[in-house]
């Protein structure tokens, strides 16, 4: 049994290779032939880049600000408790 685990497994579909004439896929359900579209990238330029960097500093600059806000709204909540907390120990007394 534990011969069979170590063995490596062949896969269950081979891939099929597409020689470069014959670039259409085929629908086997319901025998269509359907032609494929070729997508082209290209390496990012300077603008690219420049855009890239300025939509992360966007978005650094919104989750600085969300951040912000948060420790800006408990900051009075925290000093809140403490106070109503300082209270209730002198009224214990």
């Amino acid at each position: 049994m534990s011969e069979d685990i170590d063995r490596p497994r062949r896969p269950a579909v081979e891939p099929e290779i597409i020689p470069p004439g014959r670039a259409r896929s085929f629908d086997w359900q319901h025998d269509r032939v359907y032609p494929t579209h070729r997508i082209y990238v290209s390496p990012l330029g300077p603008g690219g880049i420049a855009l890239i960097l300025l939509m992360l500093g966007v978005l650094g600059a919104i989750l600085l600000l969300v951040v912000v806000g948060a420790v800006l709204i408990w900051i009075p909540l925290l000093a809140g408790a403490v106070l109503a907390g300082a209270i209730v120990r002198m009224l214990r007394r």
